[in-house]
């Protein structure tokens, strides 16, 4: 993954405008962003999101800065990323409050036209864990074990890398593959919490 310069901005406003400028020609930045109790920024996650969505980026990866403010990736959409519910319904009230740019709307059109806007995933907060990948996991004692103690991101990664496949085939090899990692205690992300008795 390509490291992409850290950008502070002191609130949504400023974000919006840099992103007017630079939007079509930058590959993306590490967005600064305000922490409770924090003074670095007043720019928060969902004021970040909205102008991104206008036009036509998407957020990535969470990183560590400091006490008072923390790093949140965010890029140019591709041709091929994929969409959230959450993030179609923000594009909707966006166009509705008439925040909406062209390169937001393009971004949109595009994922309307291949698919991908009706193939939106669920989120996080009402994601079903696949029945399937279940199963398998309650099969496994250790993998079970580990199940239960994951945090919210990675059982999520589970359901992500689970349901988001084009194939049958892939999801089963997925599914597999997930209880393996899990019965040898990996996680798709680093976590600190372990099964009772494990090393």
């Amino acid at each position: 993954m390509v490291e992409l310069p850290e950008l502070l901005l002191a609130d949504a406003g400023a974000w919006r405008a840099w992103l007017s400028e630079n939007h079509a020609s930058s590959p993306g930045v590490r967005l600064v962003l305000h922490k409770k109790g924090g003074s670095v920024t007043e720019l928060s996650y969902a004021g970040a999101l909205d102008a991104a969505l206008c036009f036509g980026w998407i957020d990535g990866v969470a990183g560590k800065r400091d006490d008072g403010s923390h790093l949140r990736r965010f890029t140019p959409r591709t041709k091929s990323s994929k969409w959230s519910k959450i993030n179609t319904g923000h594009f909707d009230r966006l166009v509705d409050a008439g925040l909406m740019e062209a390169a937001g709307r393009a971004a949109a059109d595009a994922a309307k036209a291949d698919g991908r806007w009706e193939a939106a995933y669920e989120g996080q907060a009402s994601a079903e864990f696949p029945a399937d990948l279940a199963a398998a996991i309650a099969a496994n004692p250790q993998a079970q074990a580990m199940f239960d103690v994951l945090t919210a991101t990675n059982r999520y990664a589970l359901i992500y890398r689970t349901t988001s496949v084009k194939t049958p085939t892939i999801r089963a090899a997925n599914v597999a593959r997930f209880v393996q990692m899990l019965a040898s205690g990996e996680t798709p992300y680093p976590q600190k919490r372990k099964p009772a008795g494990a090393t």
